[in-house]
Order: structure tokens, then C-alpha cells, then sequence
């Protein structure tokens, strides 16, 4: 049986490119640095953040080596890598697996295919998880998100069964879903399965059902404000955790409106000095002239406490 990864709070970490949209090796190292310098429990390379499908297999070896590279070289080892590595076929997605390990990933972060949907019966789905996990050298966790896999939401059903098989070892909820999580959470023991939900809005709420963590898309802004809440619930400090995570709740919703991950590489290279705007089509960027509204300033009171923590 292997060993799930500890809780916490992770981060789906967004991935610069240049100008010419070659790999920005300085920006990369100077963002793994940041957020490892925020607290975070591990850095999911290729999230659905991370660009993935943009790359080819070469690049995401050099991604998940360089930032492991990156945090063994600042004293931050015990920073934790997952690697995603969903594919369209069940071989692919077994070689994206070697290759994360021989990059330095500790665990694999597993789409479910979606080109053919009508295909994917539950039989399918499994089959599929199964087979990759068993191939997989290190272990592996379902990655649930309806909005980049053609609408399939995993239920608790199909992911319960999935959660018993010994190299599977978590999922990621990016549905949002806390009674699935709750569920989930109360069928299997915290240190063979975690259960991580992948929005920040339902960040304490997944803690308080007795959930790992988060990973999380708005930790990329802000690492040490999501640290300050996970410290408040370990405290049992209900009451401003619950205000913390209203705060992060308003800034999950602002971060989805300010031009997605293009948007997101913007906000931090205007508030932290590092990065570019460049994404890879057909991912639209976002010209920092175009920033503001309400939106904005949302994440703007956010980063303003990043900064003061």
C-alpha cells in the first residue's frame, strides 16, 4: 500500500513563458521560489494551471526537474512535487508517469481522458485509472475537474471504488463538491487516501469535514494567506479562520474573472515583480492595462495581506 501525501495546502503553479512562448527558466524559478518561501506543502507541476496540454514531453520533464532543482538548491526538500500527468490515451499517460518520476515527482496527478466521451463509462473510467496505476512507478491521484474533461464529474461511487486499489492514493476535487469530499473523507483512513478539494472557497470547509487540504489555483497569488488559515484551523480558531476564508472566497471568485490563467500571470507579474504575461495558444494573455475593476481590487486587498504576513 503506498503512502498518501500528507496534508496541507498545495499549489497548481502557473508556468512563464517568454515572448516567443519558450520556457522563462528565471520567472519559473523565481515563482517555485516565492511560493516554497509561502509555506505551501508541494507544488503540483501541470496542473491544469501549469499548461499541460501545451507542452511536449520534453518541457514537462524539464518543468518538474527544474523545480525540484529549484527547491533542493533553497533548503526546501521536503517541498513535495506532484506532477500531472493526464493524457488522451492510457499509454501516454503511463509514460507521462516514468517520466515524472525520473524528473523528481513524488506522486502523479491523473486526468480522466475526454476526447471520447461517450466512451467513458464508468467500466472505462475505471479500467483506465486502474491501468495506469498499476504501470505507474510512484503513486498516483484522480484529478476530478468537469470543466477541462468535457463535463465528466466523477462521483464518490466511482471514485471510492478507484480509492481502494493500492497505488491510488488521493484526488483532487476541483468540482468543488464538499459533500463528495465529506463522503469520501469518511470511508477511507486520511493516510491511505486524501482528499484535497481544488477550490479555495471551499478550503476550510473540506478541513472541517476532516479533509487533507487544498490545492489550489489562488495560491499562486497568495501561498501565506492560505498558510495563515491552515494555522488557524490547526489552533481551532474557527471564527477567523471562517473570516479568513471568506476573504478567500471572494478572491477565488475575483481570480476566475481577471482572464483566466492568462490573467493570473499578469496579477503576479504586476505585484511581484517577476514573470510575464505570455500563454500559449489558444490561451489568450492579459495586458496589464487591462486590469482593474472590482475584481482586481478583491485580489488587491488579498496580495496587500500576502505582503504583511
Amino acid at each position: 500500500m503506498s503512502k498518501a501525501p500528507p496534508p496541507g495546502f498545495y499549489v497548481p503553479a502557473v508556468l512563464f513563458f517568454d515572448k516567443n512562448e519558450e520556457l522563462d527558466i528565471p520567472s519559473i524559478k523565481a515563482h517555485v521560489l516565492r511560493l516554497a518561501q509561502g509555506g505551501v506543502t508541494g507544488i503540483v507541476v501541470q496542473g491544469s494551471n501549469g499548461e499541460a496540454q501545451h507542452l511536449s514531453h520534453d518541457e514537462r520533464k524539464l518543468a518538474i526537474s527544474l523545480t525540484r532543482k529549484t527547491l533542493d538548491e533553497n533548503g526546501f526538500q521536503n517541498v513535495i512535487i506532484i506532477a500531472g500527468t493526464g493524457a488522451q490515451s492510457t499509454r501516454e499517460t503511463k509514460k507521462l508517469c516514468v517520466d515524472a518520476k525520473e524528473a523528481g515527482a513524488s506522486y502523479c496527478l491523473v486526468l480522466t481522458p475526454s476526447t471520447w466521451t461517450k466512451m467513458m463509462t464508468t467500466d472505462a473510467i475505471v479500467r483506465f485509472h486502474t491501468e495506469v496505476a498499476d504501470a505507474s512507478p510512484i503513486p498516483t491521484m484522480i484529478y476530478n475537474f468537469p470543466a477541462v474533461t468535457a463535463g465528466q464529474d466523477l462521483d464518490s461511487g466511482i471514485i471510492g471504488k478507484l480509492a481502494t486499489h493500492p497505488n491510488i492514493v488521493g484526488t483532487k476535487l476541483s468540482c468543488g463538491n464538499i459533500g463528495k469530499a465529506h463522503r469520501l473523507i469518511s470511508s477511507f483512513p486520511s493516510s491511505e487516501f486524501s482528499v484535497y478539494i481544488g477550490r479555495s472557497d471551499t478550503y476550510l470547509f473540506n478541513l472541517l469535514a476532516g479533509g487533507a487540504g487544498l490545492i489550489g489555483a489562488l495560491v499562486n497569488l497568495v501561498p501565506k494567506v492560505h498558510g495563515k488559515l491552515y494555522k488557524l484551523w490547526e489552533e481551532g480558531n474557527i471564527k477567523e479562520a471562517t473570516e479568513l476564508q471568506a476573504k478567500l472566497g471572494h478572491g477565488d471568485a475575483a481570480a476566475s474573472k481577471v482572464g483566466g490563467i492568462g490573467g493570473l500571470k499578469t496579477v503576479i507579474a504586476v505585484n511581484f515583480g517577476y514573470g510575464g504575461t505570455s500563454v500559449r495558444g489558444p490561451l489568450k494573455s492579459v495586458n496589464a492595462d487591462n486590469l482593474g475593476g472590482a475584481e482586481y481590487e478583491t485580489l488587491l486587498r488579498l496580495i496587500e495581506l500576502e505582503k504583511a504576513l
